[in-house]
């Protein structure tokens, strides 16, 4: 008896010593005792803060971490978008410290500085940011994920940034460094030793970045050269360079993507790594392909930021997200997604590794390219031209102890059925697939040459998707439409009576053309449930899964997109270009 007592004495004394934050977020009901406990031995596994940890794995929101610490310590909560940050005050801290503790110096009054944390109770960073500058520090309370934008961005104006950058910078833009071994390209070849064409590529790379463009098109005709950049989705001509460009402007890119400039009968492929500042880079892939009057040229802008998106940003509802989660999570079977190119599937793959990628779990990914370097993740290139495809890199893993597998395409039968047994033998296996919808995934897999029973076994989860463009919230317009044309596109006599707004992008002028700024994913997030696999087995069709689908409650892509407009994310016309066949 006596020792029960002391058993649950240690225990009550494990609980009360937790440290501050952490024992709040319990007391708050937003954590796990035992949670909790695991998320600090994590924490301190990995070197990182508790919050970054807590953010960083969905664990808790930073929003709701920031209103428990402000309430715990007394410290004021600040919203650092809504001020505007001196440059001159986050260089009085070095930068080395402000990563370290993960503190951003945002004001001064007199010999008091005032440090954006995310965490108050760091102390250190406080004392130690108060012995370098010379003055006393004080703690502002700021959400983490706001928090890192904000550290990222000073830091990158401190270099130098991409809005800073004039026409002078544009001569000397570190341009030259490739993926492969990171040396720079010799620029000795008498066709690109020209300034003028040196700076207009240059100009035209920050420019898509800019813009926020996935992909540049730099495409020769015999009356006109022009180039457009594709921005959330949709192509715009930007730009119309002399014809007689059309030769020097398609070697300077091979030049900076280390390929062949003498060779221009054949397609290519080649990479650029262009450095903004000493915390930011941006890579591009790049393809050429002969066209009658020249070679065109197809960059896509590969940016790191895109892999470290949080699930809420990608837009699935509510339970959508929690069907994904809980699927991601499975120690084996499939987790698919589908959609055709340009939908976004990359990311919704690497946002899941992310989640997954712990210190604990063997993650190992087969890529055609490798797009996105990603940290404890390992990461096989596709090579065809060497004979390491898709089929013997998964051999290979099957042999290296994996947790979970991602294929970047299943393409063909080998893959597909090295893909499946791995998924019934105690893997967890990622890929994509160029699909219209989830069920029609399942019939393509059987068309490929796998057994009905095999894709009723081994698949867990399909997720199809598209991206539609955001409607820019300073400039919508609401429209009002009758309740026959909203039956008619979709909208339920429920949805109707309990009211909605529609809106449609109005006039940005020179801020915004279109009306549009962004991006939201729409989604079938479709479980494989009993009834679906007794209907697999028996052969049903594509339409017979997808009415059982229905019947299970799983949104099809187009009641995705009529949500997303009803909730004012984009505009009818919108989802009718994305959605309707």
């Amino acid at each position: 008896m006596k020792q029960a007592e002391n058993q649950n004495m240690a225990v009550t004394t494990t609980k009360i010593h937790l440290s501050g934050l952490a024992r709040k977020l319990v007391l708050d009901g937003l954590l796990e005792q035992e949670a909790a406990e695991k998320a600090h031995q994590d924490a301190l596994k990995k070197k990182t803060p508790l919050v970054s940890y807590l953010v960083e794995n969905d664990i808790v929101p930073g929003d709701k971490i920031a209103l428990a610490a402000s309430q715990e310590f007394g410290v004021p909560l600040l919203d650092i978008k809504s001020i505007e940050i001196d440059p001159d005050i986050t260089k009085l801290v070095k930068e080395d410290l402000v990563q370290k503790h993960h503190a951003l110096p945002i004001f001064k009054r007199g010999k008091r500085l005032y440090l954006a944390v995310s965490d108050p109770t760091n102390l250190l960073a406080l004392d130690e940011i108060k012995f370098a500058v010379s003055m006393n520090t004080e703690a502002v309370l700021v959400e983490e994920g706001k928090l890192a934008k904000a550290i990222e961005s000073a830091l990158d104006d401190a270099d130098g940034g991409l809005d800073d950058m004039d026409d002078d910078d544009l001569d000397d833009l570190d341009g030259l460094e490739v993926a492969e071994d990171g040396d720079k390209a010799d620029d000795d070849d008498s066709e690109v030793d020209d300034a003028p064409v040196v700076r207009f590529v240059n100009k035209v790379l920050l420019d898509a970045i800019k813009k926020g463009g996935s992909d540049l098109h730099f495409e020769p005709y015999e009356k006109f050269y022009r180039v457009r950049f594709r921005i959330d989705g949709v192509l715009e001509e930007v730009a119309k360079p002399p014809l007689a460009l059309t030769r020097k402007i398609a070697a300077r890119i091979k030049v900076m993507s280390r390929m062949d400039v003498s060779e221009r009968r054949v397609p290519q492929d080649g990479r650029i790594k262009l450095k903004l500042s000493k915390s930011k880079s941006i890579d591009f892939r790049v393809s050429t392909c002969p066209t009658l009057f020249g070679e065109k040229i197809v960059m896509r802008i590969l940016d790191s930021d895109a892999a470290a998106l949080q699930i809420d940003q990608l837009g699935y509802e509510d339970a959508q997200k929690e069907v994904f989660l809980e699927n991601l999570h499975k120690p084996y079977g499939m987790f698919l997604v589908t959609g055709p190119t340009g939908s976004g599937k990359t990311v919704s793959l690497y946002t899941g590794i992310n989640i997954l990628n712990q210190v604990d779990i063997n993650i190992s990914t087969a890529e055609d390219p490798v797009e996105i370097n990603l940290p404890g993740v390992n990461q096989v290139q596709i090579d065809e031209k060497t004979g390491m495809t898709f089929e013997k890199a998964l051999k290979a893993f099957l042999r290296q102890d994996p947790d979970i597998i991602l294929v970047g395409e299943i393409r063909d039968l080998g893959t597909a059925g090295i893909a499946v047994k791995a998924a019934q033998t105690g893997h967890m296996v990622m890929s994509t697939l160029h699909t219209n919808d989830a069920p029609q995934t399942l019939t393509r897999l059987q068309d490929m040459g796998i057994q009905a029973f095999a894709v009723a076994t081994s698949i867990n989860l399909i997720t199809a998707q598209r991206l539609l463009r955001r409607v820019h919230p300073d400039y919508k317009k609401a429209v009002e439409l009758p309740k026959e044309v909203l039956l008619d596109e979709g909208y339920t006599e429920e949805e109707i009576k309990e009211g909605f707004t529609l809106y449609e992008p109005g006039d940005g002028g020179d801020d915004c053309p279109s009306g549009y700024k962004g991006r939201a994913g729409i989604y079938q997030v479709m479980p494989i449930s009993d009834a679906m696999k007794r209907l697999i087995i028996e052969g049903a069709n594509a339409v017979q899964l997808a009415d059982q689908a229905a019947e299970e409650g799983v949104w099809d892509i187009r009641k995705s997109g009529l949500a997303k407009a009803r909730q004012g994310v984009t505009s009818l016309t919108e989802v009718n270009r994305v959605t309707v066949e």
